[in-house]
């Protein structure tokens, strides 16, 4: 048997092991003792992540205020999460909702969209590359390119009937509420709001809707392995907790569910266009035996073949230029060729 026991014969998405009932995970999904999720310290628990209520800002008295807690919360963690956001909560929802429904559909339906090109614009899957991983995720995912809407919406899953329309009424929301973010992140590292305006305005927005099924051995998988995104920033809806991020101190700490908020996450942009002030955050989700996770996942960042290095005005004699230039199409370059839960792609920037 090869190093993916028994996955490679026919392909089997996490989804479809649960569904079956499986009582022991199979041997592909299995990960090496130390790479497992263990139990936590107390120290790690303790720690609480920023909750920012963005309507502080239209406060004079409280914006300044506000933006300090955003650089804190990028400095110190590279995520917070964010209320009052301006995202209808019928909409995060209706997104949720119809995310549901697709993962439900026969295993039939969703494999016509199955692909491992990471190139693909849409796309179903398992784990992370499926061609690349030594181990496999407990998740499935559908992955489609968002923005602008309208070049890409045509090729989105057109079962249930009101995927596109629910999914893509987030999708713009959260595209909208991106652009602010940005300004103010911008705002909070002393750049102007507008820096690279146009070139955000024209970025690349992709849209990855997770479901991590019950999982009967859940100590032993991760339902995606640690790793950081490469965008610039991450917005993250959850339909319960599983997300985790490593500190500075290398430990996991688990960002709770908060009804209605967003996490925000930094990704390998933010860091090297911050000439490494924000870190991009190492991230990965746990899975549960009892219940099933939704995530909806927008990952934007500039278009595909923009070049981003270290802003200029980030750069001085105290703090010399520390990353390479890099574009979204590099990072996909990476990600055919190797397997990332062995490197990060940011370290091959680092000068």
């Amino acid at each position: 048997m090869d190093q993916h026991g028994d996955c490679t014969s026919s392909f089997n998405s996490a989804m479809s092991l649960s569904d079956q009932g499986v009582s022991s995970i199979p041997q592909c999904y299995i990960l090496p003792p130390s790479q497992r999720p263990g139990t936590y310290d107390h120290v790690s628990i303790s720690t609480t992540l920023p909750i920012i209520d963005l309507s502080n800002l239209r406060e004079q008295s409280l914006r300044s205020q506000t933006i300090n807690e955003i650089r804190i919360a990028c400095k110190e963690f590279g995520v917070f999460q964010v209320i009052n956001h301006g995202i209808d909560e019928s909409t995060m929802k209706d997104a949720l909702q119809v995310a549901t429904e697709f993962f439900n559909l026969p295993n039939d339906e969703k494999m016509r969209l199955f692909s491992d090109d990471v190139h693909k614009p849409v796309r179903y899957g398992t784990s992370l590359n499926q061609a690349k991983d030594e181990v496999f995720c407990w998740r499935d995912f559908i992955k489609h390119y968002s923005h602008p809407i309208a070049d890409w919406i045509h090729m989105w899953p057109s079962n249930p009937s009101t995927y596109r329309e629910k999914m893509g009424k987030y999708a713009v929301a959260a595209q909208v509420l991106q652009n602010k973010l940005m300004e103010i992140i911008f705002e909070s590292l002393g750049l102007n709001q507008s820096y690279l305006h146009e070139e955000i305005n024209g970025g690349s927005q992709v849209v990855a809707v997770n479901c991590y099924p019950t999982c009967p051995e859940p100590g032993l998988t991760l339902g995606i392995h640690p790793h950081s995104d490469y965008g610039s920033i991450t917005l993250l809806l959850q339909t319960r907790s599983g997300l985790e991020i490593e500190d500075k101190n290398k430990n996991w700490i688990p960002v709770p569910f908060v009804d209605g908020a967003l996490v925000v996450q930094l990704g390998d942009q933010m860091e090297v266009l911050s000439n490494g002030q924000y870190k991009s955050v190492i991230h990965r989700a746990i899975v549960n035996e009892d219940e099933k996770r939704f995530s909806i996942v927008s990952l934007h960042s500039l278009a595909m073949d923009k070049k981003i290095g270290p802003a200029l005005e980030l750069v001085d004699d105290q703090h010399p230029m520390s990353y390479k230039e890099f574009s979204f199409r590099e990072f996909l370059e990476f990600l055919c060729c190797n397997d990332v839960s062995k490197g990060r792609f940011l370290d091959t920037l680092k000068l």
